[in-house]
């Protein structure tokens, strides 16, 4: 057996933010099995003769289980194939790699992890503000906007404080409680706010909000991740082309209309 599984960090989906290693493997894929938030960009520079498969459960559906997957990961290294597992940011945030490297260990398939640019990086640059501004923020809290098997969600609580910069990835439907959750536990409501759409992309999108304006929001276009803190009000927006000055109540007006 000669093949072997990549765990391939694809970044937020603009196909410079590759590492070189990334690239490299991408472009030797014999089977390449990636996220639904994965962009054609990136797929674009696997190979022609590679089996490309969505196996993305984004919003809830689900193309293949969990099992389905490390089953067609297993089968393939055993034909000695190499295969990219392309996750959408980073591997090891929030993208389910715990379940499949446990999967790949007890079957005994040579894996290797490779790092990528994780989506907080990306929308925090293209805002152009430091998550840990020396002068705002000394902590940084990064929570996932959707339950875990057993029904709990992300809670903060217990973990925020004045000097946190709390970035929410996969936020859904759960803007108006996380902000209502955010301030029981003591922040302000005029905590200044950001949600990026699609970072790093040609479609990329970023708003400015307080915390009392989520509280009110519906949904936000996917992808879309959250960045709430004062860190959020050094914001620079970028070019008209990139980005739409919309109030937080027109765009959940408009989504829910």
């Amino acid at each position: 057996m000669s093949g072997k599984v990549y765990l391939v960090g694809a970044g937020p989906g603009d196909p410079d933010l590759l590492t070189v290693k990334a690239l490299r493997v991408l472009r030797s894929a014999d089977v390449v099995l990636h996220d639904d938030l994965v962009t054609p960009e990136v797929l674009a520079l696997a190979p022609r003769s590679a089996e490309i498969l969505n196996v993305g459960k984004r919003c809830g559906r689900k193309s293949l289980t969990q099992d389905d997957i490390n089953g067609r990961m297993i089968l393939a290294v055993s034909d000695g194939k190499t295969v990219a597992r392309l996750k959408g940011g980073d591997p090891l945030i929030f993208g389910r790699a715990g379940e499949e490297i446990e999967a790949l260990r007890a079957s005994g398939i040579p894996f290797e992890v490779i790092p990528g640019v994780t989506a907080a990086l990306a929308a925090a640059a293209s805002a152009r503000i430091s998550l840990t501004d020396r002068r705002l923020a000394s902590r940084l809290l990064f929570l996932a906007g959707h339950r875990s098997p057993d029904g709990r969600a992300s809670t903060v609580r217990e973990a925020w404080t004045r000097d946190t910069t709390i970035v929410m990835y996969m936020p859904g439907e759960r803007v108006s409680e996380f902000a209502r959750e955010l301030h029981k536990a003591g922040m302000p409501s005029k905590t200044p706010c950001l949600a990026v759409s699609e970072a790093s992309t040609p479609r990329e999108q970023i708003h400015r909000a307080t915390l009392e304006e989520l509280e009110q929001a519906g949904g936000w276009p996917s992808p879309t991740l959250l960045i709430v803190g004062d860190v959020a009000a050094t914001a620079h927006a970028g070019s008209p082309e990139q980005t739409e000055r919309k109030s937080v109540l027109e765009l959940a007006e408009a989504w829910l209309a």
